[in-house]
């Protein structure tokens, strides 16, 4: 059922919309279980958006722990066609300060324990991920972000790491030296299942801290982050709010990726699971 064709997932210290109306909250059951949480449905100006914490309310789910494959297949479920999540992420770069925002482009995958495909159950699929991002989301966030007079950065790399523990400090050092200029612990695989249901999705990153590769000071600590969420989450809700009216203005839109799983099929139909075709046409029936 079409309920948001946008939705926002909440990062740290992010878990309500202020100045939306309430309409409705739902708590979805997939073909892979839960989401993270409730979402929330609100409207701004009649535009309606879902809102998923993703580590639950009160952040009880840990990075590695969050059931990503429940996420995106409820927001798909509800009509989803675009994503905009926020994260906290430390930086590996001294122009990148605590408290700038980022637009990343790319990402690395030092993931090692997460399960990240909805397609590795008897039907193959090959999906292009070239481009992580969806370039026209980070357009529009780009003017607001700016307008605010928040410090941005584009085009930056960004590490996904496991977690939940930081990075020792040869870590860090070997990712400067890859050329990632920020690392979070959630964009993965988040970002590609995205992909892999057709939605388009940005992530807006917002440096807490400089991870550990400087050798003058204390390695990142959870304490450290947490005095700059605040601050961060402020300017976050205000991207939020002021991004409304660029997105009404523009209409409800199909992501840019519409169509593209459709020739990435590569098992033959006869040799596709029933069981796994049923709870892929929940998501993408004109495939499955």
């Amino acid at each position: 059922m079409k309920k948001a064709n946008l939705a926002i997932i909440g990062g740290t210290g992010l878990y309500d919309i202020e100045g939306f109306k309430l309409v409705e909250t739902i708590y979805p059951d997939t073909a892979w279980g839960k989401p993270s949480d409730e979402i929330t449905i609100c409207e701004w100006d009649g535009y309606r958006v879902a809102f998923l914490p993703r580590h639950g309310k009160g952040h009880s789910i840990s990075p590695t722990n969050i059931p990503q494959k429940a996420n995106m297949a409820a927001l798909k479920m509800i009509g989803v066609e675009e994503i905009i999540a926020f994260s906290s992420v430390g930086s590996l770069k001294e122009e990148i300060a605590p408290g700038d925002f980022v637009l990343p482009s790319q990402v690395i995958d030092r993931t090692r324990h997460r399960d990240d495909t909805f397609y590795n159950e008897g039907i193959v699929v090959h999906v292009s991920f070239g481009d992580p991002f969806d370039a026209s989301l980070a357009e529009l966030l780009s003017g607001v972000i700016v307008k605010e007079g928040i410090k941005l950065h584009k085009n930056e790399t960004l590490i996904c790491m496991e977690g939940p523990s930081f990075s020792t400090r040869a870590e860090s050092k070997l990712y400067r030296t890859w050329g990632a200029g920020i690392i979070n612990m959630t964009v993965l695989p988040e970002a590609k299942l995205a992909r892999e249901l057709e939605m388009s999705y940005q992530m807006v990153c917002m440096s807490t801290d400089y991870d550990s590769w400087r050798e003058s000071e204390e390695a990142v600590t959870a304490d450290e982050i947490m005095k700059t969420v605040t601050k961060n989450t402020t300017g976050a809700k205000k991207i939020i709010q002021d991004s409304m009216p660029l997105f009404i203005a523009r209409g409800e839109k199909p992501s840019a990726f519409k169509g593209s799983v459709k020739f990435g099929i590569m098992t033959a139909s006869e040799k596709r699971p029933r069981d796994i075709r049923n709870k892929l046409n929940s998501l993408l029936p004109d495939y499955f």
